[in-house]
């Protein structure tokens, strides 16, 4: 045990500040959403982590905030071990267990249905998913309205799964209920929480 944690990156180079300066950047892009934020943090992490997805795994994930990785993340010899090291989260095979996801191939994206989407009682035990997408500065442009944005927004974004915003539509039918989704490319965080909607082509 003593080898393998020697050989697992460090995490944050100061705990607390960048714990506040990523917390503060999440909660900024939650309030606004579609609107870009950066998460720059000095963070040591698995290479197959963004740096984006390392900080926020490194600050609102604990023991008691079950995680699912998907195939790529979980298959990573250090990914796992990283999380539990640093954070205490427990991995969880259930999606439906998973109070977050992490996902570096969003283009095999189980169907949203299969995560926690809450309860009428506690609609925020959900999962909020945490996808490392190719970019969030080029591609396609998607126009998104809801509380925090003013009239629209465009946010142009290279995203996958491409129906990514077609499948989120089940929000608007389980609302309260729904899943939050942060979006990761580098240091670069776009929220989509389950009040933003798409707009419709023509509208």
């Amino acid at each position: 045990m003593a080898a393998v944690t020697s050989a697992l990156q460090p995490g944050f180079v100061d705990q607390t500040l960048a714990a506040q300066s990523t917390f503060r950047a999440v909660m900024e892009a939650m309030a606004r959403p579609g609107r870009p934020q950066r998460v720059d943090v000095e963070v040591g992490r698995p290479s197959s982590l963004m740096p984006g997805a390392a900080a926020i795994a490194l600050t609102l994930f604990d023991h008691d905030t079950p995680v699912w990785l998907d195939p790529i993340l979980s298959s990573a010899p250090d990914v796992g071990a990283w999380l539990k090291f640093h954070t205490g989260a427990p991995m969880v095979a259930d999606l439906a267990l998973a109070s977050f996801a992490l996902v570096a191939e969003p283009g095999a994206l189980p169907d949203l249905d299969s995560f926690a989407l809450g309860s009428a009682e506690y609609p925020d035990r959900s999962t909020t998913l945490i996808m490392q997408v190719p970019s969030l500065s080029s591609g396609e442009t998607y126009r998104l309205r809801g509380p925090g944005i003013d009239r629209t927004i465009s946010l142009r974004a290279t995203i996958a799964p491409a129906d990514l915003f077609e499948r989120l539509s089940i929000n608007e039918r389980l609302f309260p209920r729904g899943i939050d989704v942060v979006l990761i490319d580098g240091t670069s965080v776009v929220a989509i929480p389950r009040t933003a909607r798409l707009v419709a082509a023509g509208v």
